[in-house]
């Protein structure tokens, strides 16, 4: 998530963002030179046109009123006329196409030529039948300035155009943004309301489909809770029963053979009574490095013939988790470790920047590679010979739920440490904002 919020061209509405600006860019750009060229464009023609008809002015003013001035800046000049400017071969671009747009407007074999550089510029023009040169007035040919008010208007176009266009694409970055947020809780086995069907018709399918899913798997967990809660809570009866008439028997080595038989049953049924469990915790936060400490010790204590237990306990006082989940979480962790490692087993927290973490280890033989993926799956025993002594392939899967219903994430894997040992490692994070989370929720019952 850290990674995602400094890469914000990662996300959708970022990428979407990017999209549109270089389009309008690109677009504007195209455009502002697209108007450059025809304006260009439209001076040279409006010269050619004004230069072309003062020529035609000028020579019927002569045919018709020879006496009479001519007009301001308009002149005639004799041939012979030292002022007669010399033909120039190599004129600049765009005045040799002025040039060769005015003699193709007049008659064949018109002479033009163009003033004297320096002097206001004048176009020289004798057809045949001209006694003198026509003098008359043109348009200067410059370029129009590269910063004018078009650059100001096309900016106010391309400022309201990507306002719009960053609006309509975080509209539409919104219920995507939403249904991912949805699956991600869905994924990580948290309770997910149904989500706002909106957006594009395709979107809407899509979350249609998605919250069809969510109800038709929430339905499925709740009749596979309900199965197992009522099957585990009739069976304590009949074993509270068995296990007093058990302990009423005369024969000692059976009833010490027929009691742990009742206390195997009676633990499986309560890890599906905890596994069927799926209402949120509501138990008081507890510092998780103080209950660690309590747990241990008590760990040791009831149980004579476990495997040493050691503490790595560096998280500090703000790490707290409601007590009933850290209880479970460790009384399961401690008697897998327990059952299939080897000591030592060690209960260790840290800080890290994004969080806190919470992990158990042991010195046994590990979890086999392929197996790994199937090993917090519910009543799935890695071991056939596993199923005894009161196992029901529901340890991890627990675990597993638990963690997630926190906030938290977990990794399960082979503990290649430096004692040469390859026991197996469950690493539990929970991020800073899980943990204000749930100690929030959890205090505010109390």
């Amino acid at each position: 998530m850290a990674s995602n919020m400094r890469r914000p061209i990662d996300s959708l509405f970022g990428r979407l963002a990017l999209l549109v600006v270089c389009v309008l860019l690109v677009s504007h750009f195209a455009w502002y030179l697209l108007v450059r060229f025809e304006r260009n464009q439209s001076q040279t023609r409006y010269a050619v046109e004004e230069a072309v008809f003062l020529v035609d002015a000028v020579r019927d003013h002569v045919r018709r009123e020879p006496d009479q001035p001519l007009p301001s800046r308009v002149r005639l000049v004799d041939p012979a006329s030292a002022d007669v400017p010399p033909e120039v071969p190599n004129l600049p671009a765009p005045l040799d196409r002025f040039v060769d747009d005015v003699r193709d407007r007049l008659p064949t074999s018109t002479q033009v030529r163009v003033g004297t550089p320096g002097k206001p510029p004048t176009l020289w023009v004798r057809s045949a039948s001209d006694a003198s040169w026509i003098v008359v007035p043109v348009q200067p040919l410059r370029p129009p300035r590269s910063l004018d008010r078009m650059v100001l208007w096309l900016g106010i176009i391309f400022s309201a155009g990507v306002m719009a266009a960053l609006f309509a694409a975080w509209q539409l970055q919104q219920p995507l943004r939403s249904l991912a947020q949805a699956v991600t809780r869905f994924g990580r086995g948290l309770p997910v309301p149904p989500v706002r069907e909106r957006g594009p018709r395709e979107l809407r399918q899509l979350t249609h489909g998605f919250n069809q899913m969510v109800q038709e798997v929430a339905r499925t967990e709740h009749d596979r809770a309900v199965m197992l809660a009522g099957v585990a809570h009739d069976l304590k009866t009949p074993l509270a029963r068995l296990r007093l008439r058990a302990e009423m028997m005369d024969e000692a080595k059976m009833r010490d053979g027929v009691v742990r038989d009742v206390d195997s049953m009676t633990h499986i049924v309560e890890q599906f009574l905890v596994f069927a469990h799926d209402g949120a915790d509501r138990s008081e936060p507890v510092d998780v490095d103080g209950q660690c400490e309590r747990v241990v010790r008590s760990y040791r204590a009831v149980s004579g013939g476990a495997p040493t237990v050691q503490t790595d306990l560096r998280a500090g006082a703000g790490f707290k988790l409601p007590a009933a989940t850290l209880d479970r979480i460790l009384s399961n962790l401690l008697d897998n470790a327990h059952a299939y490692g080897a000591p030592p087993i060690t209960v260790a927290t840290a800080r890290t920047p994004q969080g806190y973490t919470l992990t158990v280890t042991d010195n046994g033989s590990g979890i086999a590679a392929q197996d790994l993926i199937n090993a917090s799956r519910p009543f799935v025993r890695l071991d056939p010979a596993r199923g005894g002594n009161g196992h029901s392939g529901l340890g991890l899967a627990i675990v597993e739920r638990l963690v997630r219903r926190a906030g938290g994430e977990w990794q399960i894997g082979n503990n290649d440490g430096e004692s040469g040992g390859r026991g197996l490692r469950v690493q539990m994070t929970f991020p800073l904002e899980a943990v204000s989370r749930a100690t929030a929720a959890s205090e505010s019952v109390w």
